[in-house]
């Protein structure tokens, strides 16, 4: 018998990747819980939707409602059964975080507060799942990279709103049982991303010939570094989990039952490089200037990295980000529109 799943924010950036995967290798029918905000964007559904055939498509339905508010009888009524959640939906902007803190805890926290009561209500739902960030470790010194359960030290709203949530999602594990788990990603990127985030903006800067900024350290010598990691094999992980027996694995040392995995980018990548890469790609001379942007920005960290282990002895490996990133700055300048929405 067919799964259905519920995604929320499903016309968001990794959301919509997440639901072409879902039609691309299942028969499960989508159901996406969005209220088309600033992150979202019905456009990238509808473009990844209509690419396959009308039978196919029917299997999406797109439910609106903002989770800053429980979902009422009408809503559940129109969900229907669902046998997975997978709750995506989320204020994600850094810089918006420093200025409007509160937005992000009614967004992040209270949000996932209404999903997860929804969610212990059900009958029979399988699993549960959380996307978080590695943020919520805070900045990662050289040669540290923070496994699933090591402490959390938050730098900005964001990623503290992040991490209440995550506590959140643990507690209705621990006190209602409902079968939860929790993903950590690094630096996603991909087609139809927003092109406010660093890969669509320096392609966008480098087509145009201006100047590239380059988050750095105090001295301007070193540039920050991430684990960069596509979309596609996001969805990939989180499918990989979906079909993992879960309930095979003990809790960790700590007693901690619920499971949390950092699905984690091959390479770790300086931004000067990065952008380097993508000047090559287009054949042009990279323009920038290294910033020390955490002095002007505080909250903003040089480095982040997290732990790929789990995953692997687990059996999933992402592709290295080099191997993809080529391909996404060729497609993003072909379908320009979307570094200018």
């Amino acid at each position: 018998m067919s799964k259905k799943i519920l995604i929320t924010g499903g016309a968001g950036f990794i959301a919509h990747h997440v639901i072409d995967k879902i039609l691309s290798t299942t028969d499960w029918e989508i159901i996406t819980l969005d209220r088309l905000d600033f992150s979202g964007n019905l456009n990238r559904l509808k473009e990844v939707v209509s690419s396959y055939p009308e039978k196919e498509q029917r299997r999406v339905r797109v439910v609106h409602h903002d989770l800053k508010a429980e979902l009422n009888p009408e809503i559940i009524a129109s969900i229907g059964h669902v046998d997975l959640i997978s709750h995506l939906a989320a204020g994600s902007h850094v810089d918006r975080s420093i200025t409007y803190p509160l937005e992000f805890v009614m967004d992040n926290v209270v949000g996932t507060a209404n999903i997860l009561d929804y969610a212990r209500k059900l009958d029979n739902l399988e699993r549960f799942a959380y996307f978080s960030t590695d943020e919520v470790f805070g900045p990662a010194p050289k040669g540290v990279n923070y496994k699933e359960n090591d402490r959390y030290n938050s730098t900005n709203p964001y990623s503290a709103s992040k991490a209440g949530a995550e506590e959140l999602v643990v507690a209705f594990e621990n006190t209602y049982g409902l079968p939860s788990i929790i993903t950590h990603t690094m630096n996603v990127f991909g087609e139809r991303q927003n092109p406010e985030k660093y890969i669509p903006m320096v392609i966008k800067k480098v087509r145009d010939g201006e100047v590239v900024t380059v988050h750095s350290n105090k001295e301007k010598t070193v540039a920050g570094s991430r684990h960069y990691i596509h979309a596609e094999d996001v969805a990939d992980a989180l499918m990989f989990l979906f079909n993992f027996n879960i309930s095979s694995m003990e809790p960790d040392e700590t007693g901690a039952k619920c499971q949390k995995f950092n699905i984690v980018g091959k390479d770790e990548i300086d931004n000067l490089s990065l952008a380097q890469f993508i000047a090559e790609v287009q054949n042009k001379n990279l323009n920038y200037e290294m910033i020390d942007f955490h002095s002007q920005r505080p909250g903003h960290d040089l480095r982040y990295a997290l732990d790929g282990t789990k995953m692997k002895k687990m059996g999933w490996e992402p592709d290295s980000a080099y191997d993809r990133l080529e391909s996404v700055v060729n497609w993003s300048l072909k379908n320009d529109r979307w570094l200018s929405i």
